[in-house]
């Protein structure tokens, strides 16, 4: 019981300070992107389009990390079920839609075609975790389903591991930005993923 608890209230603080950090600084301090698109090594084609896109991607994201929390609750699973199942699904919607901003934005991402890649494949493995965790709710398998849900949720952090990333290996060891940003975008997925099955065969969700 106090594990899930502390799961849940400790997933709840950092996509608290994760969204306030994103949101002062992609929509407040910088909301053209200037400084993030200076780093880039290819034209864009469209850059307002892009800026659409990535601001999509963000705000989306934003919902999913306001609504991992809440599904993660065992709490209002037991009081209020109802609100549950429709938090659950905004959270399996958002992400769904959250895909073509997401792929297109990740055509241009900083790195290069490698960046490129790492970034198909973690938002494939944030769709294909999100939808089986809907699948298996959709059978009544409760346990894979909550297991699922939280690998969908630590994949919704991903964008905090590669912040991470970045600033140890650009900004502290002085590594070129395209590369740390390049090898963040694969650890990302890793790392969470690692994360998620530690937390799954710890702790009772």
């Amino acid at each position: 019981m106090r594990s899930r608890k502390g799961l849940v209230i400790s997933l709840s603080v950092i996509a608290i300070m994760w969204i306030l950090h994103t949101t002062s600084k992609n929509f407040i301090v910088d909301p053209t992107f200037s400084a993030f698109l200076s780093n880039k090594e290819i034209e864009l084609p469209n850059a307002k389009l892009w800026i659409v896109m990535i601001q999509l991607h963000i705000v989306l994201a934003i919902i999913a990390l306001i609504t991992g929390p809440l599904g993660l609750s065992r709490a209002i699973r037991m009081k209020n079920p109802i609100l549950h199942r429709w938090n659950g699904r905004i959270y399996v919607t958002v992400i769904v839609f959250n895909i073509l901003p997401g792929y297109y934005v990740a055509l241009y991402a900083n790195g290069g075609i490698w960046s490129t890649i790492g970034f198909f494949i973690l938002n494939t493995l944030w769709l294909l975790t999100t939808i089986n965790g809907y699948r298996f709710i959709r059978k009544g398998l409760v346990h894979r389903h909550r297991s699922w849900m939280l690998r969908s949720f630590f994949l919704t952090f991903a964008n905090l591991t590669i912040y991470i990333i970045v600033t140890i290996l650009h900004d502290v060891a002085g590594l070129p930005y395209g590369f740390s940003y390049s090898l963040g975008a694969w650890l990302a997925f890793m790392i969470n993923l690692v994360l998620a099955e530690i937390v799954i065969r710890k702790s009772t969700i």
